[in-house]
């Protein structure tokens, strides 16, 4: 079968609900809304060959304006309402901003192929330059593995950065997981959305 332009959407139980903050270590990360508009378009803009390297993919290219990235802000408040992705703004203990970590479908940010199907959900994340020279990109992703296995319903998580730390932080026990939205369910496929897949 040709995987190409499918997308495996997220199967949730029918009655969880996703956390709205997420904690470790002196991390926090808060479900993306458009609260986050200055911090994360200042953070944006100030990392993009960052993300880039980090990262990967399509996005950014380019420096983002307010108006446009308060559409994407919009775009995953209602993709995590609806359970379809779970983005996160991401902070330190001292509420400086760090980046974003993203826990999407498969095939949103990867072409799905045959390899990929055992995987339930795309993780990816970044961090501004000055949060990378201090560690938190590598602590992130421990966070990210953390919760994962501890906040989420997925048992196979596919890291798709194409930058992957060699040596994890150790894990440290969740300190806090706070839910607010209803949660969703899914599953199946569907065509492979076309745009805001950042």
């Amino acid at each position: 079968m040709d995987y190409q332009g499918l997308v495996k959407r997220l199967v949730l139980p029918a009655a969880w609900t996703p956390p709205a903050e997420l904690a470790y270590d002196g991390i926090r990360a808060a479900a993306i809304t458009r609260v986050h508009l200055h911090d994360d378009v200042q953070g944006i803009n100030a990392s993009i060959g960052l993300i880039q390297r980090t990262r990967g993919g399509r996005w950014p290219t380019e420096p983002v304006t307010e108006d446009v990235n308060f559409v994407d802000l919009v775009w995953h408040e209602c993709e995590f309402r609806d359970g379809r992705s779970f983005t996160y703004a991401v902070y330190d203990k001292h509420d400086r901003y760090l980046g974003c970590c993203y826990l999407y479908p498969m095939g949103t940010r990867t072409p799905l192929r045959e390899e990929l199907l055992i995987h339930d959900v795309d993780v990816s994340w970044w961090v501004t330059p000055h949060a990378y020279e201090h560690g938190y990109y590598t602590m992130l992703y421990a966070a990210l593995q953390h919760w994962i296995k501890t906040a989420f319903p997925f048992t196979s998580a596919y890291y798709s950065n194409s930058e992957i730390p060699a040596n994890p932080a150790p894990l440290c026990p969740l300190q806090q997981v706070r839910s607010a939205w209803p949660g969703a369910s899914g599953g199946a496929w569907a065509p492979r959305p076309s745009s805001r897949s950042h």
